[in-house]
């Protein structure tokens, strides 16, 4: 239970600023509508080559409740570590300086953190926007996903998956943001590593099924622009956490899948794992030795005592066929299998 001064606590909400100008008046103007009004803005200027410092010191001199910074580092990490330093609040949230907030998007975090407290982090669903044309499919396919998470609060179930909280739709405690390292790491994707660190430290995670968050798509964002994001399925961060809080030694390891999803996954765990046991469902394959790994038929994972099984499948259809094979085998998700992508 939270005490009553505590009620209408402080909200720092931290934001990066690279570039933005053309953005920015919208995306402070739904801050500035937010229906509770006890926050601060920390927006911290990423050496801009456009007008975006300028229409920063505009909108701080409107409202004190807007304090603009400049990086003294290099990228969006330094930036953000800039904007924790400064920031003043009891509770600690991100934005992005190209998107837009609901206005009920504050209160309705807050009430739902204030109900559980410290060890808790609040996450609500979102929705891609663009200024011309329509959104891609494969960003729909993301938000209808990561909106079901965030409806069944099953987002550690997902992890291995997708970015199960984007950047900017959470709150937590800043003692608790600060436990995990906070903005620290020079990992990117940042957003995925701070997942990975939430499920490390224990967090419960609680979703909100609302959209809380609107996600411009536009061609020069970072995601589509630096080599760290190149890759989307991130299998060295995946693995990298995988065998820190999941991998049991002890038991066999299984890959499912040996398409290219799978190829390029097995060639990333040999880094991790010396005895591989891979399977796949399709009979050209089946028999044949890759990377020095035979790739056996699936039903072969019957025989294994108690093995761990990573999928690398994308295709839905397939997907759902192997979680029926894992209900008649009484495999459950978390302890005996992941998937990975």
């Amino acid at each position: 239970m939270i005490h009553l001064m505590e009620s209408r606590p402080l909200i720092s909400i931290i934001m990066a600023v690279k570039d933005t100008g053309p953005y920015l008046t919208e995306c402070l103007d739904s801050i500035l509508l937010q229906t509770y009004e006890n926050w601060e803005l920390i927006a911290v200027n990423d050496h801009s080559s456009d007008d975006s410092w300028e229409r920063l010191i505009e909108y701080a001199q409107r409202d004190n409740r807007i304090r603009i910074f400049q990086n003294t580092g290099q990228r969006l990490n330094s930036a953000l570590k800039e904007g924790y330093i400064n920031c003043l609040g009891t509770l600690v949230n991100r934005m992005d300086s190209d998107d837009r907030m609901p206005f009920y998007k504050l209160e309705a975090m807050l009430n739902v953190w204030i109900l559980h407290g410290k060890g808790v982090v609040v996450a609500g669903g979102v929705e891609h926007f663009v200024d011309k044309g329509a959104v891609g499919l494969g960003f729909k396919r993301y938000d209808q996903w990561l909106n079901q998470v965030v409806k069944t609060s099953t987002h550690y179930q997902q992890i291995y998956k997708e970015c199960v909280i984007p950047s900017h739709c959470w709150l937590i405690h800043k003692e608790d943001f600060s436990a995990v390292g906070a903005f620290e790491p020079d990992v990117y994707p940042e957003d995925y590593d701070l997942c990975f660190r939430f499920y490390r430290k224990g967090y419960k995670i609680i979703g909100i099924n609302k959209i809380l968050h609107y996600w411009r798509d536009r061609p020069d964002r970072i995601s589509r622009t630096w080599v760290e994001y190149k890759d989307n399925r991130y299998f060295d961060l995946k693995l990298q956490y995988f065998f820190e809080l999941d991998r049991d030694l002890s038991r066999p390891l299984v890959v499912w899948g040996a398409g290219r999803n799978g190829k390029d996954f097995v060639r990333a765990l040999k880094k991790y794992e010396k005895e591989i046991h891979w399977v796949c469902n399709n009979e050209r394959k089946i028999g044949k030795t890759i990377f020095e790994v035979q790739i056996h038929h699936f039903s072969s994972i019957k025989r294994l005592n108690r093995p761990q099984i990573i999928v690398v499948i994308a295709e839905p259809s397939a997907r759902f066929e192997i979680e029926c094979h894992f209900i008649k085998w009484d495999k459950k998700p978390i302890e005996d299998f992941w998937f990975f992508i």
